[in-house]
């Protein structure tokens, strides 16, 4: 049997919470309820649980506040994404904001990987440019002491 990476689980928690997530943005079906399903549904022995419930609860949350952190790094109203790009953006968007430990590097990879296996064609390039955006302003070291939490 191989050893599957700590960057592989992350990884595939990732994937995880943008199905949870679409599956969310799609019935307004009850986040607790969505959880419960896909643990139920689904082999979590190689996935980042923590992280998978983290991102499925506080990007639900929250959506509303990425949202309105997102907008300026958009060039067309929320309403116009794909499900799939607004979803991918909210997780990058998050990631960004509150888990200051993973490289924004990373953080744009995962996103735009998750966008080239799930999303529309060439959705990848448009995550990728506004989360690189969105990056250079939240990440700047100028601007990190505002990010973190008090």
């Amino acid at each position: 049997m191989t050893s599957v990476s700590k960057f592989e689980f992350r990884r595939r928690a990732r994937r995880r919470a943008l199905q949870a997530l679409y599956q969310w943005r799609l019935t307004n079906q009850d986040v607790t309820e969505i959880l419960l399903q896909f643990h139920e549904e689904q082999d979590f022995s190689n996935v980042d649980t923590p992280l998978f419930t983290l991102l499925v609860k506080d990007v639900s949350a929250n959506q509303a506040e990425i949202d309105s952190q997102l907008e300026p790094f958009l060039d067309r109203p929320l309403s116009q994404l794909d499900v799939i790009e607004h979803v991918v953006l909210s997780i990058g968007a998050y990631e960004l904001l509150h888990s200051l430990e993973v490289p924004h590097q990373v953080v744009i990879n995962e996103a735009v990987n998750l966008a080239k296996q799930f999303g529309a064609e060439g959705g990848h390039s448009y995550i990728n440019g506004v989360l690189d955006k969105a990056a250079r302003q939240w990440r700047d070291p100028a601007n990190l002491s505002l990010l973190k939490p008090t």
